[in-house]
């Protein structure tokens, strides 16, 4: 498995599990995804939920010729 597998794998768990523990709550929940570029080729995705999860990923623009894009991803999680 790749790191930029195990990088987008590990983003998706992390707003799968908040989703859950929202359903799962008896009261008011709130969830919320920002997605920004960055430069150097980067995307930093921050999941608000209670407290912030930040993560800086690796990202190339997708190639409008193509249609390719790189899935090469990797992730800095700061909590």
């Amino acid at each position: 498995m790749s790191r930029g597998y195990r990088a987008k794998k590990e983003a998706q768990k992390k707003l799968e599990t908040l989703f859950e523990e929202l359903l799962e709550h008896e009261g008011f929940g709130e969830l919320r995804v920002d997605m920004r570029l960055l430069k150097r080729g980067q995307k930093e995705v921050i999941i608000y939920c209670g407290k912030q999860y930040r993560y800086v990923l690796d990202f190339q623009v997708q190639d409008a010729a193509t249609g390719n894009r790189d899935t090469n991803l990797s992730i800095e999680c700061l909590e």
